[in-house]
């Protein structure tokens, strides 16, 4: 460990995240195909969706345990900010699951029960360990923020709005702490080569974790539905893999390099343009997405149109 290094946000300072604590409601009459034109898409996001309460979790207790051991006051604040984003973030992902499994996928909670017995068992490895994990997967979430946020009208157009608002606006906060996991393993470890190896380890140990229970989620989500065994469904699911592994894959192959620092990865402009958008607002209402715009913008101008039902008017 060491305190005597330059703070890693002295060369390229990025604003403190903001947490947010919107309101995003699931109620009963939500469909959990939220976008019945692709089940195949609905479900990836419903199974990734379902690792957030233990995932999110074991971030939080892993960043507050390090926060201690950190020297420069801005790292720490932003540290704790990250933890009060995710906080928000695994709330809204509890409630969403629970839907999820009240009307139509109880045997999720199977899923549920080996994550939190495979969580349990990492909390018991070393720091520097769980910090590699929690940085790794952070860098992973770069690459997912850009393919949501880049591919949108594709994705998300014609669904459910507090779905895809949800999930985007989720994505926005992980492109706005992108540097803190990354910036609290550099202050406790520094970057030499078995910090470096370590931190490498990581990124593939984080991701391929999250994406494993995730793809557990969804195929049973489609099984449940009679999708997994036709041709038709695989061949669309492989696409929407096939984009995501496109999207994803640099990202995760440039945080492996040696002296990665994600606050060189650009936030898309669409990001950058919600943050600025929601700090303009300067109120606690559900930025609803117009999802049937056809560039479905951010949703600071539009709230109005956006009907009841989730679906704009």
């Amino acid at each position: 460990m060491s305190q005597t290094l330059t703070p890693p946000a002295a060369a390229h300072p990025i604003p403190q995240p903001t947490p947010r604590r919107i309101p995003f409601e699931f109620p009963d009459d939500l469909n959990p195909q939220w976008k019945p034109d692709d089940p195949e898409f609905s479900a990836m996001v419903n199974g990734a969706s379902l690792v957030m309460p233990y995932l999110e979790p074991f971030l939080i207790r892993t960043v507050r345990e390090a926060l201690p051991q950190i020297g420069d006051p801005e790292v720490a604040d932003s540290g704790r900010a990250f933890n009060t984003q995710e906080q928000h973030h695994y709330q809204a992902h509890r409630r969403f699951n629970e839907l999820l499994k009240r009307s139509r996928y109880p045997e999720l909670t199977e899923i549920e029960a080996d994550m939190a017995a495979s969580y349990a068992r990492l909390a018991k490895r070393s720091l520097r360990t769980r910090m590699a994990y929690t940085a790794g997967f952070e860098a992973m979430t770069l690459g997912v923020t850009r393919w949501l946020v880049e591919s949108r009208q594709q994705l998300f157009g014609g669904s459910d709005t507090r779905v895809a608002s949800f999930i985007l606006w989720h994505f926005v906060e992980e492109s706005e702490h992108k540097c803190v996991a990354h910036d609290v393993y550099q202050a406790l470890y520094g970057g030499g080569l078995g910090s470096y190896l370590v931190r490498a380890r990581g990124v593939l140990h984080g991701s391929l974790d999250v994406m494993w229970y995730s793809m557990r989620g969804y195929r049973l989500i489609l099984k449940k539905e009679g999708l997994w065994y036709r041709l038709s469904s695989r061949l669309r699911l492989a696409r929407r893999l096939g984009s995501f592994v496109r999207h994803v894959g640099p990202y995760l192959l440039r945080a492996m390099l040696p002296g990665h620092d994600p606050r060189e990865e650009a936030n898309p402009v669409w990001v950058d343009d919600w943050i600025a958008g929601h700090a303009a607002t300067g109120d606690d209402q559900v930025p609803l997405l117009d999802t049937r715009h056809p560039d479905i913008p951010v949703p600071f101008a539009s709230r109005a149109s956006i009907a009841p039902d989730g679906l704009p008017a």
